[in-house]
């Protein structure tokens, strides 16, 4: 199989689909591996970097989406990429598609094969293809809130850890997965006040484990919502249902009860953001401000730190991806966990979460796949 890498194009997103170790993988299972120029200029691996590990190198996206059999990217494709793609061609990529219908309408035209790493599942249950980049943004929101926390940047003037004499900030996390437990610990170190909230009582035990009495754990109701949000400084939107739109757990009604220069990290805003006042930002306008409440709601954080984040969305992503350029379209009909990240295929949606969301019809994957 031809496999194709195109520079990213998202604003300030500097992460690349394959790295050059993965080309020397792709490349060593007998495909051909064409990458864009300059593709891995944001993670410090030069076109020669590429070249060494088997890659061609192609001056133009249009070259690569022209010429792949599969395509691989970081992030969902832009307008401008979405009308390259054709049918019989494969998308393997972050979509992201239940808040975004106008890309759905754009894959569903294109008759694409789109994976989402964000659906494919494993034994565990667990979402492999997200669990890094969930790590990567559970330990920048931290960072994020806590710089978005300095009053020069209009939060309130509180350092997260205190001091001696000085109680620390407190941070509310809403949300107990994978997310949550690295915001958590980052929090944690840095000696802040830290509650997470979550409906699943195994995981509030096991966060309490986890964390011996560091981390205050609650199981999340509506006064426990509330009672938390209002008395928080920095509060995580951490909350994920696979593939759908994300629950608004925070109104704008209850922003005013919130302390003033309280600062909002939604890291929900990928899948539509968990706070009714949260739209995506970018890296260059990373903060906006709602009734004195500063929102941080950049939607590709890893992109903040590409040479973390995409080794490792790439040390995740590899073992599927040399899948289905070994065996196609068999590969998604015979493993369920790369069915599960199926979203569409040949102009139908394939994911239930996705076509609930937007109205669309669901189709088994099983049954328009047909694969003989």
């Amino acid at each position: 199989m031809r496999v194709g890498c195109p520079k990213e194009i998202k604003n300030h997103e500097y992460r690349v689909g394959l790295t050059p170790g993965s080309v020397r993988e792709y490349v060593a299972h007998g495909h051909e591996v064409i990458v864009e120029s300059k593709a891995g200029a944001g993670i410090g691996a030069d076109d020669d970097s590429y070249r060494a590990a088997g890659a061609r190198i192609v001056p133009a996206a249009r070259d690569v989406f022209e010429k792949a059999d599969m395509v691989v990217k970081v992030k969902e494709p832009q307008p401008s990429e979405w009308a390259q793609l054709r049918e019989g061609q494969i998308l393997y990529t972050y979509l992201h598609l239940a808040p975004d219908p106008e890309q759905t309408q754009g894959l569903l035209k294109s008759g694409v094969t789109a994976i989402a790493y964000e659906t494919v599942t494993d034994e565990r249950g667990g979402l492999p293809l997200l669990a890094p980049m969930s790590e990567v943004a559970g330990r920048l929101a931290i960072q994020a809130g806590a710089t978005s926390l300095q009053k020069a940047n209009g939060g309130r003037g509180i350092l997260l850890g205190g001091v001696p004499g000085v109680l620390p900030a407190k941070v509310a996390i809403i949300g107990g997965g994978v997310v949550g437990l690295h915001a958590a610990k980052m929090a944690a170190g840095l000696g802040a006040d830290v509650s997470i909230l979550d409906r699943s009582l195994p995981r509030l035990r096991q966060l309490d484990d986890i964390f011996n009495g560091r981390v205050h754990t609650r199981y999340s109701t509506i006064d426990a919502l509330e009672e938390e949000v209002f008395s928080a400084d920095l509060v995580i939107g951490a909350v994920l249902i696979p593939g759908a739109a994300a629950p608004k757990l925070v109104t704008r009604e209850m922003l005013s009860a919130m302390k003033k220069g309280a600062v909002i990290v939604d890291v929900a805003i990928d899948q539509g953001g968990c706070f009714e006042t949260s739209h995506a930002t970018t890296h260059s306008e990373p903060t906006y401000e709602v009734d004195g409440i500063v929102h941080y709601c950049v939607a590709n954080m890893p992109g903040a730190v590409p040479i973390t984040s995409a080794h490792a969305l790439n040390n995740a992503t590899l073992h599927y991806g040399l899948q289905l350029a070994d065996r196609g379209l068999k590969a998604i009909a015979e493993d369920r966990h790369l069915r599960a990240g199926l979203n569409v295929h040949r102009g139908r949606v394939t994911n239930v979460a996705v076509a609930e969301a937007l109205g669309y019809d669901a189709h088994a994957p099983e049954v328009v796949l047909n694969v003989a």
